[in-house]
């Protein structure tokens, strides 16, 4: 594994395969298979990663253990483990696990770019969604590091085009609430690298203190070439899961069925092979990628699983 020497990462990555990954998914795994992977992400070097979800058990049953998985959970201390909230009633429950001393230390509050995903997704309009997000932000302060995830900030499949002033205001609200970290998710892979590079820098070009985090997928075919515009774009924060799953719920279709997240282990030899460290234990990750399609059961996305990983990394920079 990583030697305690290694250098700090360029960029941080978030391992989304046990939360966006799994909601997508029919199959529901046991508890232990969720600890076990999730553990093994934090091992791999991951600094962040998204382990469960408080959502409504009736909604999206693959997480009614989320308090299980995060009560039998190893820790590390370098390592945020992040619980997607959204409502007050989540973050309520987020708090009760951690008072008990094995919550997250990390939660994400959702909001959507558009009306219409936001009451598909959220069974509430974007405004009421933002005054569950004020409530929300009280009653995590002080107790998690908080996360502003926009949906839709690309694009909506009932909406279409979403305006990009729109968007950069919802970021300016999440700021003018105190949270600091803001996803932008290109929710159905609808972005292009011109659209990915403007709106990043328009993001960090005009506003202090943001960090700014790029949740792409792969709808179409384009989450690695915006990854890399984002990464032009002054981003160093990156979401991904394991063989490229992940997306809506089960049981709330949008995108025409298939949203899946940019490849982790697509992404870190890219990365690796471009020269930008990843701090993440390239020995190991294939192993973990057919790790997670043991765990499913079936063979996954990841291209570099099957081909294997960049012969040339060794002359980083001149690929």
């Amino acid at each position: 594994m990583k030697s305690s020497q290694s250098p700090e990462p360029e960029v941080v990555l978030c391992e989304c395969f046990a939360r966006d990954g799994l909601q997508h998914e029919a199959v529901h795994l046991s508890t232990q298979a969720k600890v076990s992977l999730i553990d093994r992400f934090a091992t791999l070097g991951f600094r962040r990663v998204e382990a469960t979800s408080y959502s409504n058990p009736k909604v999206i049953p693959q997480f009614g253990d989320a308090s299980e998985v995060l009560r039998t959970l190893p820790r590390r201390t370098d390592v945020f483990y992040k619980a997607t909230c959204a409502n007050v009633r989540a973050v309520e429950r987020a708090l009760a696990d951690k008072t008990q001393g094995h919550g997250a230390n990390e939660i994400s509050l959702l909001v959507s770019a558009t009306d219409t995903h936001s009451l598909k997704n959220l069974a509430r309009s974007r405004e009421e969604q933002w005054r569950n997000i004020a409530d929300m932000v009280v009653a995590g302060t002080g107790h998690f590091r908080l996360v502003g995830t926009i949906s839709m900030a690309f694009g909506c499949p009932f909406e279409g085009r979403v305006s990009e002033a729109s968007v950069l205001r919802d970021v300016d609200r999440f700021l003018e609430l105190g949270v600091d970290l803001v996803t932008l998710g290109d929710t159905t892979g609808v972005a292009t690298p011109v659209s990915i590079k403007r709106l990043f820098r328009d993001m960090l070009s005009n506003r202090s203190g943001v960090t700014a985090i790029a949740h792409l997928h792969d709808t179409r075919g384009t989450a690695l070439a915006n990854s890399v515009a984002a990464l032009e774009a002054g981003v160093r924060y990156f979401d991904c899961a394991f063989g490229g799953v992940g997306g809506h719920p089960v049981k709330v279709k949008y995108g025409g069925g298939y949203t899946g997240n940019v490849c982790t282990e697509d992404l870190v030899d890219l990365f690796e092979s471009m020269g930008v460290h990843t701090g993440i234990d390239r020995a190991a990750l294939l192993e973990t990628a057919l790790a997670c399609e043991d765990a499913l059961g079936r063979e996954l996305q990841g291209r570099v699983t099957r081909s294997g990983l960049n012969p040339l990394f060794a002359e980083a920079g001149t690929v």
